[in-house]
């Protein structure tokens, strides 16, 4: 973080500013669907701005598609294989990326069909969640949110990463969750998501965010 300007905003602009920009924006691979990651530890709550930005997209005439990691988390017995409190499992283990290539991506790279599966597993019930496919259009954009997006080589053609820094995450994590806090440590150290991520916003209190208005 340190060198890097960020100025106050409202949780509007980045909406606003962001859907502006994504109409513009061209795929290097020459897909026609942007592929857009907003990352995130669940205390930051990097779905609501994906969520913002969805709207932002709608009232401009844009299609887009909101898609949530936690609905291609592995099933619990794979998740637990070695306790439910085991950081190497969540940092490495929790979320199926291979589905999520085959259902998510694998659809929109350049001939795909554009016929995205918007969730597979159902973390609560611990079942598939059997979910239709949803056929996005063309020139319509995937919102992917969720934590650890940035380390997974996905063929983002834009990423926001929601931060919060260490203190702030603390205290928003809820308690029992405190055992994931080494994860985004290691997740820090090992990607720097602040440093590497096109568009960096700072919500440490979630009332007053600050951005660095994208690279």
């Amino acid at each position: 973080m340190g060198g890097v300007r960020l100025e106050a905003i409202t949780w509007d602009r980045p909406g606003d500013e962001l859907a502006e920009r994504l109409l513009d924006l061209k795929p290097a691979d020459g897909s026609p669907w942007p592929r857009i990651a907003f990352d995130g530890a669940p205390a930051a709550r990097p779905g609501d701005l994906a969520e913002r930005v969805a709207e932002a997209l709608r009232t401009r005439g844009r299609p887009s598609l909101v898609v949530g990691a936690d609905g291609f988390l592995r099933p619990a017995s794979l998740r637990f294989e070695h306790g439910r409190r085991d950081v190497e499992a969540y940092y490495d283990g929790w979320v199926d990326t291979g589905a999520l290539w085959r259902e998510v991506f694998g659809p929109l790279e350049p001939g795909g069909d554009g016929r995205v599966l918007p969730d597979l597993w159902d973390p609560v019930t611990d079942r598939a969640t059997r979910s239709p496919y949803v056929p996005l259009p063309s020139g319509g954009a995937l919102l992917l949110h969720g934590p650890l997006l940035l380390r997974h080589w996905f063929p983002f053609d834009l990423t926001v990463h929601v931060r919060l820094s260490p203190g702030a995450l603390r205290r928003r994590t809820p308690e029992d969750e405190h055992w994931t806090l080494a994860a985004f440590e290691r997740y820090e150290d090992e990607s720097d998501p602040a440093g590497t991520a096109d568009v960096l916003v700072r919500a440490d209190d979630p009332r007053h965010p600050a951005w660095n208005g994208g690279r």
